[in-house]
Formats: structure tokens, sequence, C-alpha cells
């Protein structure tokens, strides 16, 4: 989901969601997941995120000769040439740019690219792990220690980046994993306008509560409540088999364990070589023969090759560790500080709700408080808690509409 917030006239964010669409293609593309913020002047920054997100499936989809790592990094890179040359065509769009946050889940595991403050992380059990380093210049003093951990975002505006998509004509890009991937893994993808207004260990504790569809939306909601100053765009994605394939027929279009497709020039030039062998003896002439019957025999070694040997590019990656992530974790779960905290929120949104006469269902709203009070006196603060945020979506939903 991408919201423009409550105090941007336009949305400047962009998300790309590009599922493998048979087994074969999971394999050796996997899926992918990014988020961009973009930033510049009038359209310039909604221009660079949609050219983000449009270059960077594009070219990783079509960069099979490579490594699924090699093919990220080059998309990236790709989007970055095509960002900036169209920053300096235009002196409306000069110096436009976006930041880029690429998640790829393969069998291999997960690996993330990445450029700017927006964020990829990880939830397993109760650990909430950020897997990107934000280049913005609160961090990179951090990382330099020139700066207290705490508090340094007061010293320093936090929404300072260092690194982005488009404003120059190279970028570093900042590659992380094979992360190891396991069932009932979460990860979450999102902008600064979600991660500078709820904490991490709230962001984990929705997402333990709540399936990715809700939980995308909740986190869009406590980001709007907070004041909603930005752009928010969120991606959950979550890890429900081994098998993460949507073709009812992918097992049947799979490609046999180590066979790959060899080029049809191959084939040809051996069939007429075979053939050109096969007259010339009929003609009596031997060593012309011979020489055709040598190439039949080098395009046929040549295909044996080029199927079932050697190490193409699109065969999976050799797994060493790329990055240094993640880079900070917390632990998180449902407790009674959260749900205090959204009962509050549900009591603001009620007294808003009466002062500013909108037309809401306070009834469904006083019930969801009453069954959510009566799960805290039990200890289900899980079950109390997704009661609370399943109330806050309802009576935004209704304000949305009405707006």
């Amino acid at each position: 989901m991408s919201d423009v917030g409550l105090r941007r006239a336009n949305n400047q964010d962009s998300y790309a969601v590009l599922l493998a669409d048979s087994q074969a293609t999971w394999q050796k593309r996997g899926h992918l997941f990014m988020v961009a913020d973009g930033m510049g002047a009038h359209a310039a920054g909604e221009l660079a995120s949609k050219m983000a997100t449009g270059a960077v499936t594009h070219t990783y989809s079509k960069r099979s000769d490579v490594p699924p790592p090699e093919a990220l990094a080059a998309a990236i890179l790709d989007a970055n040439a095509q960002i900036h040359r169209r920053g300096e065509a235009s002196l409306d769009f000069r110096g436009m740019g976006t930041t880029g946050t690429v998640l790829v889940l393969l069998p291999q595991g997960a690996i993330v690219a990445h450029v700017g403050d927006s964020r990829a992380y990880r939830l397993r059990g109760n650990r909430f792990e950020q897997l990107t380093f934000d280049h913005s210049l609160v961090w990179e003093m951090q990382q330099a220690g020139r700066l207290p951990e705490n508090g340094a975002s007061d010293v320093i505006g936090k929404n300072i980046i260092t690194r982005s998509l488009g404003p120059s004509e190279t970028v570093q890009v900042d590659l992380e994993g094979p992360l190891p991937v396991v069932v009932g893994d979460t990860f979450l993808l999102c902008s600064d306008g979600l991660s500078g207004q709820v904490d991490d260990e709230e962001l984990g504790t929705v997402l333990m509560c709540l399936p990715p569809d809700e939980a995308v939306a909740s986190l869009v909601d406590l980001a709007n409540l907070r004041g909603g100053p930005d752009n928010i765009t969120v991606v959950v994605a979550r890890v429900t088999g081994p098998q993460l394939t949507r073709s009812a027929n992918a097992d049947a279009a799979a490609p046999a364990a180590g066979v790959r497709p060899v080029h049809p020039a191959v084939w040809t030039l051996l069939g007429v070589a075979a053939l050109a062998a096969a007259g010339l003896a009929a003609l009596e002439q031997y060593l012309a023969a011979l020489i055709g019957l040598a190439v039949a025999g080098a395009a046929g070694l040549a295909a044996v090759i080029l199927r079932y040997g050697g190490s193409p590019g699109d065969e999976a990656f050799d797994g060493r560790p790329l990055g240094k992530g993640p880079y900070r974790a917390a632990t998180c779960g449902a407790n009674a500080a959260f749900a205090e905290r959204l009962k509050q929120m549900m009591a603001d949104l009620r007294e808003g709700a009466v002062q500013e006469n909108w037309n809401v269902d306070l009834n469904r709203l006083d019930e969801a408080t009453a069954r959510a009070d009566a799960a805290t006196s039990q200890g289900d603060y899980a079950g109390a808690i997704r009661q609370q945020l399943r109330a806050i979506r309802s009576v935004m939903e209704q304000i949305k509409q009405q707006r």
C-alpha cells in the first residue's frame, strides 16, 4: 500500500512487486519486491521513483545471463543512469532522485539491494531485524563515532540522506545476503514515512498480530495517526512454504535439474554438418566428409556441454556473504504498553469524530474497545491489539470515504 499521508499534496513514493510466474523462473530469479521514495521539486520525485521501480523490474528480469546479485546491482545502476539522464535533460527535473530498496526471495535465500534511507526488515519469531543501513547523515556519523546512538536525530536532521538514485552519474549500491529464509519469516519494506513515525518494536508487533494485508493497512493508519508528515509506502511479504509459485502447472514446466537450453544455431550446425558428411561420403569425397564429420562432432560436444555442463550465469549464485547486515534488531511482542497506546488512539479517534461531527459508526468502535478491554484483562494482549487495530482501520476507512 502507498498512501499520500496527511501533509503532502502528492505521493512521491512508488513500489513494485514482481512474482515469479513459473517454477523455473522462481528457481532462477525468485520474487522481487521494491520500495522507492522520490525527491525533487514539482513532479520530479514522483517521476524518479516510478522510473526506478520500472527500470529495476525490467532490467532484473532481462539480465538472466548473470547471477541474481549481479543482475540486481546492474538493475539499480541502470535505474540510476536513466533517472540521471532524465534529470539532466530538463531544468524542471534537474537533481531529482529517489531511494531504492529491493528484496529478492530466492531458493538460496534473500538478497537485498539498497540505496537511500528506505528500509528492509525481517521478522523471525519475536526478533525484528533491520537488514539495511540508512544512507543518512545521522547513520553515517554514528558509524564514524561522531554522534551518540540516542538523540542523534535531534542534533542533525534525520531526513538528510547521503546517497540516492539519480542526482549523480554514478552511485554505490549496498548488497546484503544471501540471508537464510525459513517458513514463517515476514519481510517488510517501507519508506521513511512509516519508519519515521512507528518504532521498530511496534512495526514487528503489528506484523506478529495481523496477516500481511491487514498489517500493511494498519501500519499506514498508525503513521497517519501520528501526524502523517510524509508519504507512506509499505510492502509485506510472508514466507508460507518452500515453493512460492502461483502457477498450477509450475512443476510440469520446470526443467530437469542441471539441464539448460541450447541455442538453436548449435543444433542447426550439428544437423547440417552431419548431412554434409553423409552426402560427401556417398560421393566418395572422403577428406571433405571427414571434415564435415569433425564439425558435426564438435557441434555435438558443444551442445552436450551447454546443456549439462559449465556454469552459466543464471545458475544459483555461490552464496558468498554480501554486506554486513542485519544492522540492528529489536525484540517485539504483544504487551500491555502497546495495547494501552492503541487504546488511547481509539479514544482520541472517538473524541475527534464527535467534535468534528464525522459520520462514523461509534457503536462499532465502542464494541471493539470493550472486546479489547476484555482481552487485556485476561492477559491476551495479542487479541486486544488485533481488535484495536481492526477498529482503527474501520474508522479510518470511514473517514477516508467521506474525504
